[in-house]
């Protein structure tokens, strides 16, 4: 095979399963959106129903500026948690706790944006996002640690430390950062600590933080030498550290790197929409992250693009109940079914076409194993 004839197959060999992935959760919910219309509007059979909700879906993304900004504001956090979790994959870490770090690193920095709600947006700002990061790395490094000195289980304590995460930040918002004479347990405002607006009515700078962190984690992944230390010790732990490389810092600095980007996710978040967080706060930038970094196949440059997907379905969702009546709640059911056939990504590749791609993957990475070997040994 020719080196010219080698790349288109290189890059089927990475796009295959998300495409095809997504094209077979969108079939799938348009078969849902059917079975709704008869079962629950009682309406007669529209085929062209679903058609009519996915242009909706895109025209409320995409369809418009303010779209396209809410599209990126929705974005932005899956972006950082979603590389946080794709780290953890490089390292054969498979983190659950990003929503976990996202509630303590949002918590955290709204903690220092309020303390410091009077102060220059110059020192307010990189402080509590700081402090955000800072949080999300230790709450994440627990994990780290026992799976590096006892061999605990990272998807067990990660579990875990969720339910820890809820608890925490339930307690600190109602006891000592509640704010006074409220009526509902809520933290004080972060004041001059909110993120700058740049562009539409909710396009903070988080935006250009998230954007930044993606060639920041290529760099470090690929072109570094504890990127490839990362790497290795994911590709198999026992040989790296036959090669004298340190698998259990390793493992606890990865996960520390995942939880401080879950953590910034969650600071860019509260400073830059809510302002303030209540006690009863919730999302699923979380575990959505996870989804996002199997979509991107743990790679930078694929996870911008997964996210910006589940950014965009987030932003369209609200257009398209109005438009076609559909559920905002599909878009999640269509993030599921992605998930879904993401996992069994071993059956997709029996289908017609994509056997290939599973051979030119597995050469594709060989290469780049022998690649990077071979940098290091020169």
């Amino acid at each position: 095979m020719s080196r010219g004839d080698s790349v288109p197959r290189r890059v089927w060999a990475v796009l295959a399963v998300p495409i095809v992935a997504i094209a077979l959760a969108l079939l799938v919910g348009a078969v849902v959106i059917v079975i709704f219309s008869l079962l629950v509007s009682r309406a007669t059979f529209d085929p062209g129903l679903p058609l009519k909700a996915y242009g909706a879906l895109v025209s409320g993304s995409l369809g418009s500026f303010d779209g396209l900004v809410e599209t990126c504001v929705q974005a932005a956090p899956l972006l950082l948690a979603g590389l946080g979790v794709a780290v953890g994959f490089r390292a054969g870490l498979f983190n659950i706790g990003a929503q976990g770090q996202f509630l303590l690193g949002a918590l955290g920095s709204v903690w220092i944006g309020a303390a410091l709600a009077d102060a220059s947006p110059l020192i307010s700002i990189p402080f509590a996002l700081a402090v955000g990061v800072l949080i999300g790395a230790l709450w994440a490094g627990i994990a780290g640690y026992l799976k590096a000195t006892s061999g605990a289980h990272e998807v067990v304590t990660t579990i875990m430390l969720n339910y820890i995460a809820l608890a925490v930040l339930s307690w600190i918002v109602v006891g000592p950062l509640r704010l006074t004479n409220s009526p509902q347990p809520v933290t004080a405002g972060v004041g001059q600590a909110a993120l700058p607006i740049f562009m539409g009515q909710d396009g903070h700078i988080g935006i250009l933080l998230a954007l930044a962190a993606v060639p920041l984690m290529w760099f470090l992944l690929y072109r570094t030498t504890i990127g490839f230390e990362i790497r290795s010790v994911g590709a198999n732990p026992e040989a790296a550290r036959y090669a004298g490389m340190r698998p259990r810092f390793v493992i606890i600095l990865t996960m520390a790197l995942a939880g401080g980007l879950a953590g910034l996710a969650g600071g860019i978040t509260l400073l830059g929409l809510n302002h303030q967080m209540p006690a009863g706060y919730s999302t699923t930038v979380g575990f959505d992250a996870i989804t996002v970094a199997l979509l991107g196949r743990s790679n930078p440059w694929g996870v911008l693009p997964a996210s910006l997907l589940f950014g965009a379905m987030r932003a369209g969702a609200g257009l398209m109940q109005i438009q076609a009546g559909v559920p905002a709640e599909l878009v999640y059911i269509i993030q599921a079914i992605i998930l879904l056939f993401l996992i069994i990504d071993v059956l997709l590749r029996k289908l017609p076409g994509l056997r290939a791609a599973k051979a030119a993957l597995v050469t594709t990475d060989a290469v780049e194993a022998a690649d990077v070997t071979a940098a290091k040994v020169v």
